[in-house]
């Protein structure tokens, strides 16, 4: 649809397209924009200009590219602040840079594109993964603390903070998941994030039993700094 009207002193020419037609991954969009710059010679003083989905779509891309280094910053400076560590920061920090691989995943298999939505979803598995490390990393020092060596410890802590995990993941999961399988009206805003957060939280939950674990006994010392022992349990 063509529409003349102006701008800024300028008359201006409007040519609209339908939503679906821009349904593809912003490499394609890219590319087809590339074409038509390549393609379409205009005469002097005149230029294009795309504005729309795909400018709201531009300028979200710019704030995450800002937003996600600073939210990364502040976790760690409030892992360390906690944890009084570079280690254990890092380590947690790690643990959030493996989550984002099953939310990447679930866009594979279901076809879905990366967009502004799921990258807010990526967003929303750092506060979990955080929440996951926190939970691993105290327990497993707190098990050391008692008097167990860094292998039983960790494998210890694994196994008994199994279930308070799996049940922070799943009430996330399973109150997402009718999002993630919808297909109507509305759908296509919020079923990139439901889909990030379920594949995320999946793949979350065994590299803090699996991966995290592990990684601490590669990194952890005999002397480490250790907090005061506290009874623990299984819950």
């Amino acid at each position: 649809m063509l529409r003349l009207s102006s701008y800024n002193f300028s008359r201006l020419v409007r040519w609209r397209t339908a939503s679906r037609a821009w349904r593809c991954s912003r490499e394609e969009r890219r590319l087809t924009i590339q074409q038509i710059k390549q393609k379409v010679k205009l005469p002097p003083g005149y230029r294009v200009g795309w504005s729309g989905e795909y400018e709201s779509e531009k300028r979200a891309e710019a704030r995450l590219a800002l937003i996600v280094p600073l939210t990364i910053l502040v976790i760690f400076i409030i892992l360390f602040t906690m944890f009084r560590s570079y280690k254990w920061s890092l380590l947690i920090l790690l643990n959030v840079g493996l989550a984002p691989i099953g939310g990447l995943l679930a866009l594979l298999l279901t076809g879905t594109y990366l967009s502004v939505s799921s990258g807010v979803g990526m967003l929303a598995l750092f506060g979990v993964s955080v929440q996951t490390g926190v939970i691993m990393v105290e327990y497993i020092n707190q098990l050391r603390a008692t008097g167990r060596t860094i292998i039983d410890a960790a494998v210890e802590g694994a196994v008994l903070r199994l279930r308070p995990i799996m049940m922070t993941m799943l009430v996330a999961t399973l109150g997402l998941l009718p999002a993630a399988l919808s297909h109507g009206i509305g759908s296509d805003s919020q079923r990139p994030f439901a889909i990030v957060i379920v594949g995320g939280l999946i793949s979350d939950l065994i590299l803090s039993i699996v991966l995290l674990p592990t990684f601490y006994v590669w990194i952890a010392k005999d002397g480490d700094e250790l907090p005061k022992p506290e009874a623990v349990n299984g819950f």
